[in-house]
């Protein structure tokens, strides 16, 4: 059973990369079964973005600190949080590339999220894509339902 007040189920999707993305998430409070489900997407985007997206819109919801446990098959979204972006904060969002210093890609993203989980004590869990994960499974239905209102 999660410590967390509430678990934050988050996918992304894009149709060509760049290409039409979406974004969908489940947010669940585990002692009341309460449920919000969310999606949306863009014409022009990547999936990194839907990534982050996915993860931002629902920690938008939390009304309050609380003890939130993020659920993404994202690597990217996850050693974000937890690897890299200390280090980019630490170098003024900039990131080690062939050792230089280069400016960290979806940086406006990144710097929403930071400010989102600072608020918030974070759990953060990866669950491998597309292998049967419920709640993983819905919110990859969400994502890709949103791309069709912008793909042809």
């Amino acid at each position: 059973m999660s410590k967390s007040e509430v678990v934050l189920y988050a996918d992304g999707a894009c149709r060509g990369n760049p290409g039409p993305g979406g974004w969908g998430f489940i947010l669940r409070h585990p002692a009341s079964g309460k449920e919000v489900e969310r999606s949306g997407g863009n014409a022009d985007t990547t999936n990194n973005k839907m990534e982050l997206t996915a993860v931002i819109e629902g920690l938008k919801m939390l009304t309050r600190p609380t003890t939130v446990e993020i659920v993404s098959d994202s690597k990217y979204v996850l050693q974000g949080l937890a690897e890299w972006m200390q280090g980019w904060k630490r170098n003024g969002w900039k990131r080690k590339e062939k050792g230089k210093l280069m400016p960290v890609k979806n940086v406006e993203l990144w710097k929403e999220l930071d400010l989102l989980v600072s608020k918030h004590k974070v759990i953060l869990t990866h669950v491998k894509g597309h292998t049967g994960h419920i709640e993983n499974e819905r919110c990859d239905k969400l994502a890709t339902t949103a791309i069709n209102q912008f793909a042809n």
